[in-house]
């Protein structure tokens, strides 16, 4: 009897640890911080007039400790012409946040996209220690710009 007590205690113990560890467990999991590879910020005007003239405005940065080689450029649902064409390449540190501007006319509503290509090209980055994320290498942002 005084073994089936013993055995009864025990289990009752590895009951009550399994559950801690299970708890602890829990709690690492959550608290494991992911350094995301881009953050993006864009700032553009959601109404505006036909023929005026507005500003978009990217600002780029990253929590990894690398550096990588970035291509920027904006896409639009319609045609634009001039400079929203343009397409920017540079270094993108954790230290040194980019931040790109595109002026440009609309003459009518449209869907715009922020696009952030991760790139493989040497000579941009210092020393061409560039890194390229496994999982992905493109971020974008929409936004709608309403012309009256």
């Amino acid at each position: 009897m005084q073994s089936l007590q013993l055995l009864l205690r025990a289990s009752h113990v590895a009951l009550l640890l399994v559950l801690c560890l299970q708890l602890g467990t829990n709690t690492a999991q959550e608290d494991t911080n992911i350094r995301q590879p881009i953050l993006m910020d864009l700032q553009v005007p959601q109404v505006t007039r036909a023929n005026e003239e507005i500003t978009a405005k990217l600002t780029i940065q990253t929590e990894l400790r690398e550096c990588m080689v970035v291509k920027t450029y904006l896409a639009s649902s319609k045609p634009i012409e001039g400079p929203f064409n343009y397409k920017y390449t540079g270094c993108l540190c954790n230290d040194y946040p980019r931040t790109f501007y595109w002026d440009f006319q609309i003459n009518s509503t449209l869907t715009m996209a922020a696009v952030v290509d991760i790139i493989p090209q040497l000579g941009i980055c210092p020393n061409d220690e560039a890194v390229i994320p496994i999982k992905a290498n493109r971020f974008s942002l929409l936004r709608n710009l309403f012309v009256f």
